[in-house]
C-alpha cells in the first residue's frame, strides 16, 4: 500500500462508529482503492485495483453503496473534525459554499436531472448537462506550501429538482435552502467556534440572509449583491383591516456612489 493510502486509514478510522463491523472493513478498502484508481472510478475498477485484498465474495462490496445501511451524516461529522481539529484548532473558521454538477447519463441513475453547466455555459448560450448537482461546503485552510488558501469540502448535499420531489410528496428546497442546512450543521457540530460564510450570488438570496441573523452571535455571512437592488424596511403591523403589508418603507439601493468613475476610490459604506 502506497503512502498516500497510508496517509488516510487515520481519517478513515474515525469514521468507523458510522458503519457496522462487518461494512467497515469493505468501505475502507474501497476509499483506499479510490485513492490509488486513476480513470473512471467506478466499483469495477475500484476491485480491480487491490483484487488480493478482497474479502469474500465481490458483491458484498457492491452491497456497501447499494444496501448497507450507515449514516453519511455521522462519516461527514468525523471528517470536518479530522480537517478543522489540527488545521484550525482556533480562531475564525471561513466557510465557503458552491455547487457542482457531475454527468451521469445511465437511464437508472437515481437523482439525475437536467441542470445548467455553469463552466461550459456564456451570456448568449446555455449548456445544459444530465447528471447530480451537488450543493457543496468547505473550510479554507492555508498551507505553508501555497501562497492561496484550499477550500477543503466537509459536506455535500444533492439537489433535487421541484420535478423528482412532486411524485415522491418531498418538500422541495433550493439550492441556497440546503446551503443553510449545511451550515447550521457545521454550527451544532462546532458550538463553541465563529465562522463567516462567503458565496456567490446564487447564496445572497432571501432565504440565507434570513438565516444569518437568527446566528448573528457566531456566523457572519459575505455575498455578491445587485448594485440596482429594491430594499425595504419589515412590514409594519397589521392595523386590522384590509390585507396586511409585505413591505416596509422603502430604503436606497446599495450602488456605491462614483463607482462607474474611471479612477477608483475607497469609499466607506455604510450597511
Amino acid at each position: 500500500m502506497t503512502r498516500r493510502a497510508n496517509d488516510a486509514l487515520p481519517g478513515l478510522s474515525l469514521c468507523a462508529p458510522a458503519f457496522s463491523p462487518a461494512t467497515f472493513p469493505r468501505a475502507q478498502l474501497l476509499a483506499v482503492a479510490c485513492l490509488l484508481t486513476t480513470g473512471r472510478h467506478t466499483l469495477a475498477n475500484l476491485l480491480r485495483i487491490v483484487p488480493h485484498l478482497l474479502h469474500g465474495s465481490s458483491s458484498s462490496y457492491y452491497r456497501v453503496l447499494s444496501q448497507t445501511h450507515w449514516s453519511s451524516l455521522q462519516r461527514a461529522g468525523a471528517l470536518a473534525r479530522f480537517v478543522i481539529r489540527p488545521l484550525l484548532p482556533t480562531g475564525l473558521l471561513t466557510l465557503v459554499g458552491d455547487d457542482t454538477v457531475e454527468g451521469h447519463k445511465g437511464k437508472n441513475v437515481y437523482g439525475k436531472a437536467r441542470h445548467r453547466d455553469p463552466v461550459r455555459s456564456t451570456k448568449r448560450d446555455t449548456a445544459w448537462r444530465y447528471g447530480h448537482q451537488g450543493v457543496v461546503l468547505g473550510v479554507l485552510v492555508r498551507f505553508p506550501f501555497a501562497t492561496r488558501p484550499w477550500a477543503l469540502p466537509v459536506l455535500v448535499a444533492l439537489y433535487r429538482s421541484e420535478e423528482q420531489n412532486r411524485p415522491r410528496q418531498r418538500p422541495h428546497r433550493t439550492p441556497a435552502q440546503l446551503m443553510c442546512r449545511l451550515r447550521r450543521r457545521r454550527l451544532r457540530g462546532f458550538p463553541g467556534r465563529q465562522f463567516r460564510f462567503v458565496g456567490d450570488a446564487r447564496y445572497g438570496t432571501h432565504a440565507v440572509a434570513r438565516f444569518a441573523p437568527r446566528h448573528h452571535a457566531r456566523l457572519a455571512r459575505v455575498s455578491k449583491f445587485h448594485p440596482d437592488a429594491n430594499l425595504y424596511d419589515p412590514p409594519p403591523a397589521c392595523p386590522g383591516k384590509g390585507r396586511p403589508r409585505v413591505k416596509g418603507r422603502r430604503r436606497a439601493k446599495p450602488k456605491v456612489a462614483g463607482a462607474r468613475a474611471r479612477r477608483r476610490q475607497r469609499l466607506q459604506v455604510g450597511w
